[in-house]
């Protein structure tokens, strides 16, 4: 089934960077996802980070805020990579399920804390990646040894006081003000914690901080190796985070949607069907 180009226009950030700009070609033959609505992405987005490593069973939770107030979550009960957009649930300011069949994690108080401190970020990602939770048990940042782990500018915050699950609002507001500004932090004995200001970026900041978790372990298991040391020479990997790396966020799609495409199944939207049937 053919599909006019005008009818799914591929939904790209507005590139600034001279020099993505030249890297970045404009859309090719056919529309690279179908317009998607705000549950499918994070449907999709549970599906692709479980399959980078964010797979510790049913543990982890990611916020995303909504123009109203409310925000999208994954449900309680799910694992990240059976759930589909029909299951995840809407939240209010206080935590309380206002829309969806789930429950709530009672680890939400983490998220909302961040989002109370930061209103400049609107995805919140935590959970406990197999590599990720290497370097939180050992109390340390992972040097970075190639582009794709310096994709993202800066290292990771150590919050050093882990003290359970944070699931208690003077916990969840220490563990917030530690992360600041940053864009990611590491939690002692727990495991990772990243914000972005949109699903492109969460998603980018996400596998960059497995990828640079994993292969600095595997450097250091063979008896180590040179870091980068020089931030000059990572400035243009670096520059993809402000919109995430050109078309990686449509590829992985892709893939999730290839291989299962229920993960996008939701009665109120019908266009992914007319993309599958292109």
């Amino acid at each position: 089934m053919a599909i006019e180009p005008e009818e799914y226009a591929l939904k790209m950030p507005v590139r600034s960077n001279p020099i993505l700009e030249k890297l970045a070609p404009l859309p090719g033959r056919y529309p690279l996802l179908p317009d998607l609505l705000p549950q499918q992405e994070l449907a999709l987005l549970c599906r692709m980070l479980h399959r980078e490593g964010y797979d510790d069973h049913i543990a982890g939770h990611i916020t995303v805020a909504q123009s109203d107030g409310s925000f999208l979550v994954n449900p309680w009960e799910l694992a990240w990579d059976e759930l589909t957009a029909a299951d995840i649930i809407r939240v209010n300011a206080e935590g309380r399920v206002i829309e969806g069949s789930w429950n709530v994690t009672p680890a939400i108080g983490l998220h909302l804390a961040v989002h109370r401190n930061r209103h400049d970020l609107k995805v919140a990602i935590h959970n406990h990646p197999r590599f990720g939770s290497i370097w939180s048990a050992a109390g340390r940042i992972p040097p970075v040894y190639d582009q794709t782990a310096g994709q993202v500018e800066g290292d990771p915050v150590l919050y050093d006081e882990y003290a359970g699950t944070v699931d208690g609002l003077s916990e969840a507001e220490a563990a917030a003000a530690s992360l600041g500004d940053a864009k990611w932090a590491i939690l002692r004995n727990h495991g990772v914690f990243i914000v972005a200001k949109d699903i492109r970026q969460a998603h980018l900041r996400a596998i960059t901080l497995e990828h640079r978790c994993r292969l600095a372990w595997q450097v250091e298991a063979l008896g180590g190796g040179q870091p980068v040391s020089d931030p000059e020479t990572l400035k243009v990997a670096q520059m993809s985070d402000d919109i995430g790396f050109p078309f990686l966020w449509e590829a992985m799609a892709r893939r999730e949607i290839r291989h299962d495409p229920a993960v996008l199944d939701d009665d109120r939207h019908d266009g992914v069907r007319q993309f599958m049937e292109r």
